[in-house]
């Protein structure tokens, strides 16, 4: 794997980390800037919003610009934001500062997962991706907790001058080694990329994304007070037990990231198959301390693992569109990030208590499932495809594993 692609991955740490860590800053931030608590969180519901904008705003917005100079500027933007935001003397000022953040993050993303993708033949797409989620897995584990750890010891502000000089950093290393990729006259035809929207497979792939990273955020966004009002754990194991499902990702995307190139369909519908039923056993022993640490563990897991995969085969399906694609799936994973939590808080409002969040996720997830199956029997009567096999029978099993490595190389 080319260095660069660590780079990049690098980069997407410190963007993962900007973009979670006001979880754990809320209650000191609010306080500061003198807004209620529901007020601050705002900022947060901005950054995910701004990524689903963004990124095909600015795919669009760069499309024949040479990319590696739109990485240095994209990285740099960010940056400032993140200097914005630590001197910012007002909420609304830090407000700018997140929608500023992230869109620069979402450019950055759509664009570096271009990069990463042209950097590698075509059978080491999926490793490519778990390389640069593997840097959003490692703000989970670790740049989330320190940042709030940094909030504790020295203040809110702290946590953001922490990620503007991770941002230096990754400039630095996005300075020296990205190649020069040029964004040739026949890929930056914007008519001819956005033909790739009449394919009915991309927005089949964008449903199953956003429908994976949904369910399981469904609940995840909940899990603090589901933590501490449901399975009776103190506060001070919050951070913890988040950190184990950051662990989690971590395992899940180097996992997924081995097998997704030679398994596309395999890995992504027994990944969200495994996530839907995890859900379903949190929301029955949710009570039980032991058993909601080891399923947030493993929640980590299951919908990480699928992320290689469902990245590869949206890059795989928009071949001829490579920055509109990292664009798209980039807005399909922050549109689930939005509607699952939004899910989750009606279940809540409506007093079926925090569980029942995990119910509503297992629910998005049988939905993800069914456009995932979907998807592939599209796939099986597309060119290339291997007609009809029963389900279950040995020639199925077959057919799976070269339905998923005939998807590897469209």
């Amino acid at each position: 794997m080319p260095l660069a692609v660590y780079i990049l991955g690098l980069s997407v740490f410190a963007l993962g980390t900007s973009e979670f860590m006001l979880s754990g800053l809320l209650p000191p931030l609010a306080e500061d800037m003198d807004v209620s608590i529901p007020t601050a969180g705002l900022l947060i519901s901005a950054f995910a919003i701004g990524m689903v904008v963004g990124a095909p705003l600015l795919a669009v917005v760069t499309l024949r610009l040479p990319r590696r100079a739109t990485l240095i500027a994209l990285i740099s933007a960010f940056g400032l934001g993140q200097v914005v935001g630590a001197l910012a003397p007002t909420y609304e000022v830090l407000f700018a500062s997140r929608v500023i953040s992230a869109l620069a993050c979402a450019g950055f993303w759509a664009v570096g997962a271009g990069v990463a993708i042209a950097m590698v033949p075509l059978n080491a797409r999926a490793r490519a991706m778990a390389v640069m989620i593997g840097g959003l897995s490692i703000a989970n584990v670790l740049g989330v907790p320190a940042g709030a750890f940094l909030g504790e010891s020295l203040g809110w502000r702290s946590a953001f001058w922490a990620v503007g000089g991770a941002s230096a950093v990754a400039l630095i290393g996005v300075v020296t080694l990205i190649p020069h990729i040029p964004a040739p006259a026949e890929r930056a035809n914007l008519k001819r990329e956005l033909t790739i929207y009449k394919d009915g497979q991309v927005w089949l792939a964008v449903a199953v994304t956003a429908l994976a990273g949904g369910a399981v955020f469904c609940a995840f966004s909940y899990m603090a007070p589901l933590l501490t009002d449901v399975s009776g754990l103190s506060e001070s194991w919050v951070p913890t037990v988040l950190a184990l499902f950051g662990a989690g990702a971590l395992v899940g995307t180097a996992i997924g990231g081995r097998y997704a190139d030679a398994h596309l369909f395999g890995v992504q519908i027994s990944g969200i198959t495994t996530s839907a039923i995890l859900l379903g056993v949190l929301a029955l022993t949710a009570s039980n301390a032991v058993a909601a640490i080891i399923l947030t563990f493993l929640l980590g897991v299951s919908s990480f693992y699928t992320a290689p995969a469902l990245n590869a085969r949206m890059f795989n399906i928009a071949a001829a569109a490579p920055t509109l694609a990292g664009a798209t799936v980039t807005a399909a994973f922050n549109a689930g990030n939005t509607a699952g939590p939004w899910l989750g808080g009606v279940v809540i409002d409506a007093d079926f208590g925090y569980a029942a969040t995990a119910w509503a996720g297992a629910a998005m997830a049988v939905v993800g499932i069914g456009l995932a199956v979907l998807a592939l029997r599209g796939h099986r009567r597309g060119p290339g495809g291997r007609g009809r096999v029963v389900a279950g029978s040995a020639a199925g099993v077959a057919s799976l594993d070269a339905a998923d490595t005939s998807a590897a190389a469209r």
